[in-house]
């Protein structure tokens, strides 16, 4: 599928360690010739300065290509996605957290997926290669492997790490879902949600990562992980 415009959006909160060198990789990342990039970033009224380093990008170095989006208050990330997902006019989105435990290169790895996996969904695993530095094991390998297999259970797919903040996804598809989860239950939503698509199929591609500790901002909880599981229980169940 020919790509002309790729949406990247960008949730951010608190992020004001990093957030200024996620959108300056994002500005040098060259996309395929012919494809044009905009991006999205949507601050989740962050109490630091997030909120102010984006605009100040934005003025200085966006040409265009950067726009910025503040929440009136804060919802969490599936929220900020919402609102991005509805401000994106590419024809797929993909996202970038602002946290630089990935790697905005990566992306070009998602694209080429598309051609080389025949598939109009390409996630990025961090499981494949196992090329991941600083991994919390009992969260991130025990964690993110059991709600993986949940949901393979419950879906169909064979996937590695549903839990991946890089989708790749048709825009046409996903802004006609009806989306809900404000939080860290917009993964496995998603994927519940694509599983009903007929005919179609997700592809993985190997994608590298750098874990971050709560003291660095990591936001994900074990409530978080039983909202996974309950989201994972209610989407195959219900529209």
């Amino acid at each position: 599928m020919k790509i002309n415009k790729l949406s990247i959006l960008v949730p951010a909160y608190n992020e004001e360690k990093t957030i200024s060198e996620v959108l300056y990789r994002l500005a040098d990342l060259q996309l395929p010739a012919g494809m044009e990039k905009e991006v999205i970033i949507v601050n989740d009224c962050s109490k630091d300065a997030t909120g102010k380093m984006i605009e100040e990008f934005i003025k200085k170095d966006g040409n265009g290509i950067f726009k910025g989006f503040n929440q009136p208050v804060n919802q969490g990330k599936g929220a900020a996605l919402h609102k991005a997902i509805e401000l994106a006019t590419g024809d797929y989105i993909v996202i970038q957290d602002a946290d630089l435990e990935l790697d905005p290169n990566d992306i070009l790895l998602l694209l080429a997926g598309i051609e080389e996996k025949k598939s109009a969904v390409i996630y990025g695993s961090r499981f494949i290669n196992n090329t991941h530095q600083n991994t919390n094991f009992l969260w991130h390998i025990m964690g993110n492997g059991f709600l993986t297999k949940l949901s393979n259970l419950f879906t169909g797919f064979r996937l590695t790490d549903m839990m991946t903040c890089y989708k790749l996804i048709p825009t046409s598809i996903i802004k006609v879902m009806p989306l809900k989860e404000k939080r860290f239950g917009f993964e496995p939503e998603v994927t519940l949600r694509l599983s009903k698509i007929k005919g179609l199929r997700i592809a993985e591609v190997p994608i590298s990562y750098i874990a971050r500790t709560k003291t660095d901002g990591k936001k994900i909880n074990y409530k978080d992980g039983l909202r996974v599981i309950f989201c994972i229980l209610k989407y195959k169940f219900s529209r």
